[in-house]
């Protein structure tokens, strides 16, 4: 049985990620969502179930066997299922794109710092710094060269929805969040994105939430 725990749905970016690997395995699972930074936080992420990622989530329970990361979880999906569920099949198109995943779990730490997940939220652009600015333009350049490379004739970064696009989505709704200027292009990609069908269902979910993190809900011009 697979059981993926997962934080609040309106701000976890990396649960988003996870949980959208889950749905493009099309395997069956358990989702079990847990408020992050509520009264009871600390004590449940001590707790065996949370043990393996240090409280962190997501993490994925599949038996006895427990896989962390969202990037983890994609490749454990991949495993399970098929690698063309995840990944391009040509090679230089699964190279970039693996590439890019990668960059995106690792970098862009100005973005997430200063335009943190809500995707109950709609806010006039911020006064964002020079780094966030160049965070920004970096995602662009990278959308732009995969679609020009890869994309075809489908409307998502390597044409089919692929592993690349989940791990970007909760950025397109950070740029929809706090109305990032975007060329034509991204606006189309991220059109694209917001009516995946699995894209769709998440926001939706989150907005029938009831937990609220303050820290997420004020204004973020902090640059």
């Amino acid at each position: 049985m697979l059981k993926l725990i997962l934080g609040n749905k309106a701000y976890s970016s990396w649960s988003m990620r996870g949980w959208l690997a889950l749905k493009a395995s099309e395997l069956e699972f358990e989702e079990l969502v847990v408020p992050l930074y509520d009264s009871g936080w600390n004590e449940r992420r001590e707790g065996d179930e949370f043990a393996p990622s240090s409280g962190k989530v997501p993490l994925l329970w599949h038996d006895d066997l427990v896989v962390w990361d969202s990037l983890a979880i994609i490749e454990y999906c991949a495993d399970l299922t098929e690698i063309a569920r995840f990944w391009p099949e040509d090679v230089a198109a699964r190279a970039m794109a693996r590439s890019m995943a990668a960059e995106m779990h690792s970098g862009f730490a100005a973005l997430r710092r200063e335009c943190p997940m809500n995707v109950r939220r709609n806010v006039p652009k911020p006064d964002l710094s020079r780094d966030t600015i160049a965070d920004i333009n970096r995602i662009l350049v990278l959308w732009a060269q995969s679609r020009a490379r890869h994309g075809g004739s489908g409307p998502f970064l390597f044409g089919e929805w692929t592993a690349v696009d989940m791990m970007y989505a909760p950025v397109v709704t950070r740029f929809l969040t706090y109305s990032i200027p975007v060329p034509p292009f991204a606006r189309q990609y991220m059109s694209d994105v917001l009516r995946h069908p699995h894209v769709a269902a998440w926001i939706e979910a989150a907005q029938d939430e009831p937990w609220v993190i303050e820290q997420y809900e004020g204004d973020h011009g902090t640059a």
